[in-house]
C-alpha cells in the first residue's frame, strides 16, 4: 500500500491544475460561510492539496466537505471539521502540537503550516509510512509522524502548547493532560462509540483547567496500543 504515494515528488505535489485552484477556492468560500474566519487557518487549508491524501479513485472528491475512506478502515477528516478544530485551537507560529491519530495526515499537514512543531502519533504502521511519504512530498519539516500509542502521548517531546485527539474517548486520558503546557489547550471528541460525541476544549489557566463544549462530532473511537497488523 505504501506504493500509493511513494513516487510522488515534491514538484508533483506542488503542481496544481486550474480545476484544482477553482475547487480549493470554492472550499474556502464554503468554510467562510460556515463561520471559519481565521485567515491563517483558511490559508493553511488552501495550501494543502487534499488529493494527495486520497487514493486515485477518490481524487474527484478531494475538495468536497465530507469524510472519505482510506486505508486501515480510517477516513480523511472533512475539511469543515478540520477547520473548526484547528480554528478553536488558536495556534500561534511558535506553538508545539501533539496530534493523536494521524490517519491520512491531512490535518497534520494543515497544522504544519501553522505551528512550529507537530508531533503526530499513529497506531497503524501502514498509515505512518503513507503519512511520512506525503509529509516529505510537501516538504513540511515541522511535522514528524510517529508509530506510537496515542493514549501514552509522547513525554519525550512534552510539554505541548496544543493537543488534539482525532478520535473519540469516553474520558480524556490523564497522561495527555499531564503533557499539556502552562496555558495549553486540548481538544477531543468525548463520548461513547457510535454516538454523537461532544467536542470538548480544555484550556489550562492560572485558575485551573476550564472545560467547554464547542460543538459535536461523530468520529471513530481511539484505540489504545499499537495495531498488531497493518
Amino acid at each position: 500500500m505504501s506504493g500509493l504515494v511513494a513516487a510522488i515528488a515534491p514538484e508533483e505535489a506542488a503542481a496544481v491544475s486550474a480545476d484544482e485552484v477553482e475547487a480549493r477556492a470554492g472550499l474556502i468560500l464554503a468554510l467562510r460561510r460556515q463561520g471559519i474566519g481565521a485567515h491563517a487557518v483558511l490559508s493553511a487549508i488552501e495550501r494543502v492539496p487534499r488529493r494527495l491524501f486520497l487514493s486515485a479513485r477518490h481524487h474527484r472528491l478531494a475538495y468536497e466537505d465530507s469524510l472519505i475512506p482510506i486505508e486501515c478502515g480510517q477516513s480523511v477528516l472533512a475539511p469543515s471539521y478540520v477547520a473548526m478544530v484547528v480554528q478553536a485551537l488558536e495556534i500561534a507560529s511558535d506553538h508545539s502540537v501533539l496530534e493523536v491519530g494521524t490517519g491520512s495526515s491531512y490535518q497534520a499537514a494543515v497544522l504544519g503550516h501553522l505551528a512550529a512543531r507537530v508531533e503526530s502519533l499513529e497506531r497503524y504502521r501502514t498509515l505512518v509510512e503513507l503519512a511520512e511519504q506525503r509529509i516529505a512530498a510537501l516538504r513540511l519539516r515541522s511535522v514528524v509522524i510517529h508509530h506510537a500509542d496515542g493514549f501514552a502521548g509522547m513525554r519525550s517531546k512534552a510539554p505541548y502548547d496544543r493537543i488534539v485527539l482525532n478520535g473519540a474517548v469516553e474520558e480524556i486520558p490523564e497522561v495527555l493532560l499531564e503533557q499539556l503546557s502552562h496555558r495549553g489547550m486540548l481538544i477531543a471528541p468525548v463520548g461513547a462509540p457510535g454516538t454523537v460525541q461532544q467536542l470538548v476544549r480544555i484550556a489550562r489557566t492560572d485558575a485551573g483547567d476550564i472545560r467547554h463544549v464547542i460543538g459535536s462530532a461523530r468520529t471513530v473511537s481511539l484505540t489504545p496500543g499499537l495495531a498488531k497488523r497493518l
